[in-house]
């Protein structure tokens, strides 16, 4: 998982206090919500990146058509306790096969990362409260799960020799005298 500095990201948005301009010229690491997409998708040239933003109330199947062309989705949580973000990261990379990056914004808490990674987002831009260093603490919490997630799917008894790497794992991990 990566934590992006949004003010050295390389990706930037359109707009400002007045709203997205009339016109979008084509650049690199333009990040567009789907209304400026859709506003240009006709003449984006194909070899040109493109990242875009996707509201937690919308559909995946928005943008599905358009994925060869995103090198970036952005997925946003207006709050804590809305977890309709997850579905979409898994939708992209269960259902739609996206390779590209799948980034977290808005209320992303320490929390969440554990449950970010295993639906499939590999970036996040945290609340500006949340400590980076608790973050990469807890994504090593739990050194395996049962159930499979987006980058195996098969449960951990269908793994080989999953399960004594777990218990091999925790036990390192507690023997480290690791704190929570």
């Amino acid at each position: 998982m990566r934590f992006i500095d949004i003010h050295k990201d390389r990706w930037h948005t359109l707009g400002g206090e007045d709203g997205p301009p009339v016109s979008i010229n084509p650049a690199a690491n333009l990040l567009l919500d789907l209304a400026q997409w859709h506003a240009v998708r006709a003449q984006w040239p194909a070899s040109l990146p493109v990242g875009l933003k996707l509201a937690n109330d919308q559909d995946v199947e928005d943008i599905a058509a358009d994925l060869p062309h995103a090198s970036l989705v952005v997925l946003h949580f207006p709050k804590w306790v809305d977890g309709r973000a997850y579905s979409q990261a898994r939708l992209l990379r269960s259902r739609y096969r996206f390779a590209g990056e799948i980034r977290a914004t808005g209320e992303v808490l320490v929390d969440m990362l554990p449950l970010l990674a295993r639906t499939g987002f590999d970036a996040a831009v945290l609340r500006h409260d949340q400590s980076i260093e608790a973050a990469e603490r807890a994504l090593s919490f739990f050194p395996a799960h049962y159930q499979g997630d987006t980058g195996d799917n098969r449960p951990l008894f269908a793994k080989p020799d999953a399960a004594q790497k777990a218990v091999a794992k925790a036990a390192e991990f507690v023997n480290a005298g690791a704190s929570i």
